[in-house]
């Protein structure tokens, strides 16, 4: 009897620390995870800190975290430009009229008083602002030629999220293969919505136009102004003729040299050269003469 007594025992501690493991992974507690707060630059939002619990003896202060930690609220005060464009809600912060500026990680800490001296909570907030595009900065040729390799550039270093990219040409939407998810292609062009390029692999005529670039996030769109791009056949006759023209004026050239060697218009030079050398060195022999016939006498 007392062994049965013993095992049932057992069983039920058994059981018991199953039951137990069992609550314990289901209604365990889990580290509580950072708020994300998200707002439209220019419109308002709200830093919520959730866990303390208010009292009268408690302490609040909210710091803005980063490379360096900056006060937003201190000693029951808003601090810096959050003075005139924030206010205290409880313990959460309104801010009126937010900027990019103002995205990052912050964090709300409240000391209370105890029995066991003082207890501080503290709750963590990253607020991200979203941006709209600004106008695109767009690189476009002036003329290229015929058969050969364009690339057009489109960019936008505002908005966020990263804005996505499209391409017209005289004011119409430049459409590829939409089975491509990042890559728009044609017969004549690939446009990468994501970097914001349009290249044409062989450029043609046909590619004469005026190209604008429209950059579009869940915030808002801009377009940057058109600018006009001149395609042109490589002229062959042209460059013939040039080659041409060039051979003759060195072959005239080279004829006139010739002729003048033969009219000894060179010779003659050579010999007055010689002449003028020679009256040199018999001015130089009589000076010489007239000096030792001096110095003998």
């Amino acid at each position: 009897m007392a062994r049965r007594s013993r095992h049932r025992l057992l069983l039920l501690l058994l059981r018991y620390l199953v039951v137990a493991l069992g609550y314990h992974k289901t209604c365990g507690v889990s580290a509580p995870k950072d708020q994300v707060i998200t707002a439209i630059e220019y419109q308002e939002a709200v830093l919520t800190c959730k866990y303390p619990k208010k009292t009268m003896s408690s302490r609040l202060e909210w710091k803005k975290l980063g490379k360096s930690v900056s006060f937003v609220y201190y000693q029951q005060a808003l601090k810096g430009d959050f003075k005139d464009r924030a206010q205290m809600m409880d313990f959460s912060i309104r801010i009126k009229n937010v900027t990019r500026a103002d995205a990052g990680k912050y964090r709300c800490e409240v000391s209370t008083p105890s029995e066991q001296g003082q207890t501080l909570e503290e709750d963590t907030v990253t607020l991200e602002v979203l941006v709209a595009p600004g106008v695109p900065s767009c690189e476009v040729p002036n003329s290229a030629l015929s058969g050969t390799v364009v690339e057009l550039r489109c960019q936008d270093k505002e908005g966020n999220p990263a804005p996505e990219y499209t391409w017209f040409k005289d004011g119409i939407r430049l459409v590829g293969n939409l089975k491509l998810d990042i890559q728009s292609t044609n017969s004549s062009y690939t446009m990468n919505t994501k970097t914001g390029t349009l290249q044409f692999n062989t450029v043609s005529k046909l590619d004469s136009g005026e190209y604008s670039c429209e950059a579009r996030n869940s915030i808002g769109s801009r377009r940057c102004q058109g600018r006009r791009m001149q395609v042109d056949d490589l002229n062959v006759s042209g460059i013939i003729a040039a080659v041409v023209v060039v051979a003759l004026v060195i072959s005239i050239c080279a004829l006139g040299v010739c002729y003048a060697q033969r009219k000894g218009y060179f010779s003659k030079e050579t010999s007055f050269q010689k002449s003028s050398s020679a009256s040199k060195d018999t001015t130089m022999s009589e000076n010489d003469f007239k000096h030792s016939k001096s110095f003998i006498i």
